[in-house]
C-alpha cells in the first residue's frame, strides 16, 4: 500500500506520453547498432567522433588491465590515484592548454564537485536558464542563492550582476554547447561581463569537448579564452567515447577541488581501462583534427538536408540537431516510426525539455558515411510525411 502512489505516478507518465522506454543495445556503439536483434542506423549516441569502439583505445584499455588490473578500489585521496590517473590529467592539461586538470567519475560528478566547492550559503550563482541538470543539482547542493539569467543573453546577465551586492562572492555558470538545442554560449561576451563585475566564470563544455576548437579542444579554445575562464568542466563520456569527467583551469582551483570536491573525496576513482582509453583518446585528438572536421561536415550536410525537406531544426548550429515537434505523443510516435524504418533516434520530452518543446534529438557522428546520412534523410522524410510534420 505504501508504494501505491508510485504505481500511479508511473501510469500517469505513460498516459501523458512522458514515460521513457529504455531499450537495450546488443552491439558495440557505432554508426549502426543492434536492438532486439534488429540492425539500426544510430543517431542517438553522444559518440561524436566515433571513438567508442576505436581499436587503439581498446588496445590501450586491454594492455592497462594486464599491467594494472581493473580498478583502484579506493577514492583518489586514499589509495585510488595511479600513475595512469596522473598521466591522464597531465595529458588533458596539455590538450586543454590549461594550468591544471582534475578528473572525476563523470561529467555529472564534476559539476557536483566543483560548484559546492567554489560557492556556499551567502554567495551568488548566476546561471543560464537552460543549463544542464547536473549544474542545477550542483547549485542546489552549494546552498548559494541562484539567479537565473535569460538564455545565452549577456545583457540580461549584466543587469543581474549589476544589481547584486558588489561585496558578495559571485559565480557565473553556463553550458558551452546546450545539449537539447545545439546552440553555443557567447562565452567571449559572458567573460567580459563576468570579469567586469568581479565574478568567477565556469563553463560546462560537455558537448563542446571534441567538437569545438582546434582538434576538439573545446569552447575555451574556440573563443581563445585560455587563462581567462576560471574553470572548465568537461566529460569523457561523449566525444571521447569512454566515461569520466574533468575540471580544467587555474592551479589554485584545481588544488582546492582535490581537497574539497566531494565526489573526488568520497567516491572511488575511475577504473583502469577507462583511464587508459581516455589517455589514448587525448593522444588521437592531439595528433589530428580530421575526425572533428568530418563530424562538422556530416552535421552541416544533414542539417541542411533536413531543413530543405521542411523540418524545423530550431536554433542549432552544432552537430546536435533537434527536430522540433512540440507534442510529446507526436515525438514518441515519430521515434517509434523511425525505429520501424531502421533508424534509432529517441524522443526527448518533459522534464528533459519544457512542456510543449518535445523533439527528436539527432546526434551526428564522424563515423557516419555519406550513404548512411542519405539513407537517414530518406527515413526522416518518409516518417515526417507520414505523420504530417512536413
Amino acid at each position: 500500500m505504501a508504494l501505491t502512489w508510485l504505481k500511479k505516478q508511473v501510469q500517469d507518465l505513460k498516459d501523458q506520453h512522458l514515460y521513457n522506454n529504455i531499450l537495450t543495445i546488443e552491439s558495440a556503439i557505432g554508426p549502426e547498432i543492434k536492438i532486439n536483434g534488429k540492425k539500426l542506423l544510430n543517431f542517438c549516441s553522444n559518440n561524436y567522433l566515433g571513438l567508442a569502439n576505436n581499436p587503439e583505445m581498446k588496445k590501450a584499455a586491454t594492455l592497462a588491465i594486464k599491467k594494472y588490473g581493473i580498478g583502484p578500489a579506493a577514492v583518489r585521496t586514499i589509495a585510488g590515484t595511479t600513475v595512469l590517473h596522473k598521466e591522464l590529467e597531465a595529458e588533458l592539461a596539455k590538450f586543454k592548454k590549461a594550468e591544471a586538470v582534475i578528473t572525476f567519475q563523470s561529467g555529472f560528478s564534476a559539476n557536483i564537485a566543483v560548484i559546492p566547492a567554489l560557492v556556499t550559503e551567502g554567495d551568488l550563482i548566476f546561471s543560464d536558464e537552460l543549463n544542464h541538470a547536473s549544474i542545477i543539482d550542483g547549485c542546489r547542493l552549494s546552498k548559494a542563492e541562484v539567479i537565473r539569467y535569460a538564455h545565452i543573453n549577456p545583457k540580461d546577465l549584466e543587469v543581474k550582476l549589476k544589481a547584486a551586492d558588489p561585496k558578495v562572492k559571485k559565480l557565473v555558470i553556463t553550458d558551452g554547447v546546450f545539449s537539447m538545442d545545439g546552440d553555443i554560449a557567447p562565452l567571449d561576451e559572458i567573460y567580459k561581463v563576468s570579469s567586469k563585475y568581479g565574478a568567477m566564470l565556469m563553463v560546462d563544455d560537455a558537448h563542446g569537448e571534441g567538437v569545438l576548437g582546434e582538434s576538439g579542444r573545446g569552447i575555451v579554445d574556440h573563443f581563445n579564452l585560455h587563462g581567462k575562464v576560471d574553470v572548465e568542466v568537461g566529460t569523457m563520456s561523449k566525444a571521447f567515447g569512454v566515461v569520466g569527467g574533468m575540471a580544467a583551469g587555474r592551479t589554485e582551483i584545481i588544488e582546492w577541488l582535490s581537497q574539497r570536491g566531494r565526489p573526488f573525496l568520497f567516491s572511488s576513482a575511475m577504473t583502469i581501462p577507462d583511464v587508459a582509453a581516455c589517455i589514448a583518446a587525448v593522444k588521437i585528438l592531439s595528433k589530428s583534427g580530421g575526425l572533428v572536421k568530418q563530424l562538422w561536415k556530416n552535421a552541416d550536410y544533414l542539417r541542411a538536408s533536413l531543413k530543405k525537406a521542411g523540418f524545423n531544426t530550431g536554433t542549432s548550429i552544432t552537430p546536435i540537431i533537434p527536430l522540433m515537434l512540440g507534442d510529446s505523443k507526436l515525438a514518441q510516435d515519430f521515434s517509434h516510426e523511425l525505429f520501424n524504418e531502421g533508424l534509432f533516434a529517441k524522443a526527448i520530452v518533459y522534464p528533459t525539455v519544457a512542456q510543449g518543446k518535445a523533439r527528436i534529438r539527432i546526434m551526428n557522428s564522424a563515423g557516419h558515411t555519406k550513404e548512411q546520412l542519405d539513407k537517414a534523410i530518406k527515413i526522416f522524410t518518409k516518417v515526417g510525411k507520414k505523420l504530417k510534420v512536413i
